[in-house]
């Protein structure tokens, strides 16, 4: 039996635990650097882990992963053309699947407005002024004009958690050793309630030097301060491209199987954003737009793509594994193994009468 593994990559250099020998390559990132790194950590992995050499993989990320999403789209060519180029297949990469991530910068910006303007969140005059100063810039780097705008519609919108907008946030008052006790799990369960003050225990728990040793964090590259995201590499990303749209046709026209998916209470990278950019992929429709089900409820909507599936989580924000950890699993499950998501409880597994499969997007893995 070959059983399945989960790698995890913190990137680029100086965020999360990653580290460099030299520290002024915090303010030298990128996307194409950062995608250059993981393809070289990858293989270098692989000779340090031969017997994995070979193997199915896969790769998944969420949003910017960190300011870095872009770049995780680009090692997937990186590895694609590896593959190609090398006469030893190192890795046998089936496909990806990327979560409320960014795509294109107009598409995401008017997917962004309108999902925060329809749900009553701005103003119809921050509505427009939004389209007229945002709607070519960079999401990444905006200019001095658009950020005014778009703190004007920050402050409209309140304190709510923009990652996921219909829940409550993070008191802020919570205490650290609150947050560090424990609720008793009901009948062995672990709760499936999303907690609002997650990014505080996270910045509580891998702080500590027993827990980063327990990790094997080098002491001499271990942050003096862990957190969410880095500053330093946000401010000095050098080279952000305004669209990945055209490298999405180019793994496409590989083969590689891909899913897109989408938490529909995100208001970072909303699921209108998405929606705008697959659009403007242009892609054929292989199935009607249909919901998906989870213990007898809806848990999302999709609809495949020749070439691609996209899929929503109902009720799920922008790190959609956070938010409804079942329904991702469910997700992530019928990703790997090429099969749709259930339509009922009923008639698990299957598509809708009407719709059209195509073999090379649900074989098997």
């Amino acid at each position: 039996l070959i059983s399945n593994n989960v790698l995890f990559l913190d990137m680029p250099v100086g965020v999360g635990f990653s580290y460099s020998n030299t520290s002024s390559d915090l303010l030298t990132n990128g996307d194409k650097r950062t995608a250059q790194d993981s393809l070289k950590f990858l293989l270098k992995w692989l000779e340090r882990f031969p017997k994995y050499k070979g193997r199915d993989f896969y790769i998944a990320g969420e949003s910017y992963g960190g300011e870095t999403f872009l770049s995780l789209i680009s090692i997937f060519c990186a590895v694609v053309r590896h593959n190609q180029a090398s006469e030893e297949k190192a890795t046998n990469i089936k496909g990806y699947m990327v979560g409320n991530g960014l795509m294109d910068d107009f598409h995401d910006h008017r997917g962004l407005f309108q999902y925060i303007w329809s749900l009553g969140f701005i103003s119809d005059q921050t509505y427009n002024l939004l389209n007229l100063s945002c709607g070519l810039e960079s999401f990444v780097h905006p200019s001095e004009a658009c950020q005014k705008v778009l703190d004007t519609a920050d402050k409209e919108m309140g304190n709510i958690d923009q990652y996921i907008v219909f829940t409550p946030t993070c008191p802020a008052n919570v205490s650290q050793s609150k947050l560090l006790l424990k609720k008793r799990p009901i009948f062995g369960r672990v709760s499936e309630e999303y907690d609002p003050c997650t990014e505080k225990h996270s910045r509580v728990y891998f702080n500590p030097p027993e827990v980063q040793k327990a990790l094997h964090v080098p002491p001499e590259f271990a942050p003096s301060k862990w957190d969410i995201c880095s500053d330093t590499v946000s401010e000095h990303w050098n080279d952000s491209p305004p669209s990945v749209l055209n490298i999405y046709h180019e793994l496409i026209a590989v083969g590689l199987r891909i899913w897109v998916f989408s938490g529909d209470a995100d208001a970072v990278v909303p699921v209108t954003a998405t929606r705008y950019s697959i659009e403007a992929l242009n892609l054929r429709p292989l199935s009607p737009w249909y919901s998906w089900y989870m213990d007898g409820q809806v848990a999302g909507w999709t609809q495949q793509y020749a070439g691609l599936n996209f899929v929503t989580v109902r009720g799920a924000g922008h790190e959609v594994p956070l938010h409804r950890p079942k329904q991702s699993l469910e997700l992530f499950k019928a990703f790997v193994s090429g099969n749709p998501l259930p339509t009922s409880e009923k008639n698990s597994g299957h598509m809708p009468e009407q719709a059209i499969v195509v073999p090379e997007l649900v074989s098997d893995a």
